[in-house]
């Protein structure tokens, strides 16, 4: 086949690294191509965030080669054919053409061979099967150029195939509709996962997650997310969504119409203004979608709100709810207040949205306080080491916050010295600053 396309020269192609390798790979007479993202991006003039190339050459071919041009090699997939190429600190993920010899809709047992169109027929969609040569020819076998210039998704060849081939192309067809598609979605795609969306409980939590998490990262995620949910896909997924409208003013706030550093788009963030559940519920997707800890006490936190954040609640209670949570979680929930208002109530009274501007403001700019007392203050004034001891500082901390973090130490332990009845304590004595 010819090349059907051109790509001007790109840095990325023509850096040291990239030369090194494709050299390495080409030094005996071998061929390698481009292939996948970094070519479509590339046609798309989008920012290229891996380098995949693709060549007949077999994994152990590939990792001689590169021993010989002192160029590490980590076997990252060699049962698939895949070496990753490690030269000057940046990785290449080096894959010899294969063909599928069995699938069973997670994995596949593959056969190596020479034919870069078999190659390409069985990836997922015909954006991303294009190989590209060093020179800049790009081989396009199924229609791509076409469907990336149209903003077209659609499999290579059988859409149910493909999905039947591996379950995750599913939800990958929506991540790629929400990135690079227009509207409408392609109908043999949509007939193909509304058909196939009762086989998604065979993908493991981890892969669930990772898709759903890009897809929730894309600029407008939220007409996508309505689109799975109006296919049932979600159904089978994430049962628990339901507020795509506050879900598309979310991510209309975290990317355009708030500009702080402190506020950019986050996939959880977002998950929480699309589902609609309690800390209980929350939990479930957690453990569902093997979500990290850290993952996981964010969306309880958006899921059940610890505080009503508003920006007629005053400075003390705002002050309050930053010391009790912290910045980054009076942030996130201020924004979902914020994105829930909104879409309740598309015109806000004049100066509502710059009054939530000037609570993220505080949010960002605001620096903890650390009550002054601890445990061995209290020993020091005779009390046990027992719960009386932890309630008592409680009521203590308490009145500090009430009284808007002004109480120094001596103040706090003099209000201790009040509760527990002991006698007040002297004033400590003043470190002496040294010039």
């Amino acid at each position: 086949m010819q090349p059907t396309g051109k790509l001007s020269p790109q840095p990325w192609m023509t850096a040291p690294p990239t030369r090194r390798v494709l050299d390495a790979l080409t030094a005996d007479g071998g061929e390698a191509r481009f292939i996948g993202g970094c070519v479509r991006d590339a046609l798309l003039k989008r920012p290229i965030r891996d380098i995949d190339i693709a060549t007949p050459q077999t994994p152990q071919t590939v990792i001689a080669l590169m021993d010989r041009a002192g160029i590490k090699t980590v076997p990252t997939g060699i049962d698939h054919g895949t070496v990753t190429a490690v030269c000057n600190g940046v990785p290449f993920e080096i894959t010899t053409l294969r063909v599928d010899v069995e699938t069973d809709g997670r994995r596949a047992r593959v056969a190596f061979t020479d034919d870069w169109e078999a190659d390409a027929a069985r990836r997922d969609f015909t954006i991303n099967a294009f190989s590209c040569t060093a020179d800049g020819d790009v081989y396009d076998f199924f229609g791509g150029l076409d469907d990336l210039g149209q903003g077209r998704v659609r499999f290579v060849g059988n859409a149910r195939a493909r999905i039947e081939e591996d379950v995750l192309r599913l939800l990958r067809f929506f991540r790629f509709y929400a990135t690079y598609g227009q509207p409408p979605p392609d109908p043999d795609a949509l007939a193909a996962c509304r058909a196939m969306a009762a086989k998604l409980p065979l993908l493991s939590g981890e892969r669930v997650r990772v898709e759903i998490f890009r897809t929730l990262m894309a600029p407008d995620p939220a007409d996508v997310m309505g689109l799975m949910r109006g296919e049932q896909v979600l159904d089978h997924v994430l049962p628990e969504a339901g507020d795509v409208g506050r879900l598309r003013l979310m991510s209309w706030l975290d990317t355009r119409a708030v500009k702080m550093d402190s506020v950019a788009p986050h996939p959880v963030r977002r998950l929480g203004a699309l589902v609609r559940t309690d800390a209980a519920g929350a939990e479930d997707i957690a453990a569902r979608m093997k979500m990290a800890t850290r993952q996981k006490r964010r969306l309880v936190l958006l899921a059940q709100p610890p505080a009503d954040l508003d920006p007629d609640m005053g400075a003390p209670a705002l002050r309050r709810a930053l010391h009790r949570h912290g910045a980054p979680a009076v942030t996130d929930m201020a924004l979902l207040a914020w994105a829930g208002e909104l879409a309740v109530t598309a015109r806000p009274p004049a100066g509502r949205n710059q009054a939530w501007i000037a609570l993220l403001e505080a949010a960002s700019a605001w620096t903890d306080v650390a009550f002054p007392l601890r445990g061995r203050d209290a020993l020091a004034l005779g009390m046990a080491p027992d719960r009386r001891m932890g309630q008592v500082l409680k009521q203590v901390e308490a009145w500090w916050e009430d009284e808007d973090y002004a109480p120094d130490r001596a103040a706090c332990l003099a209000r201790l010295a009040d509760l527990i009845g002991a006698p007040a304590p002297p004033p400590e004595p003043e470190q002496e600053t040294r010039p």
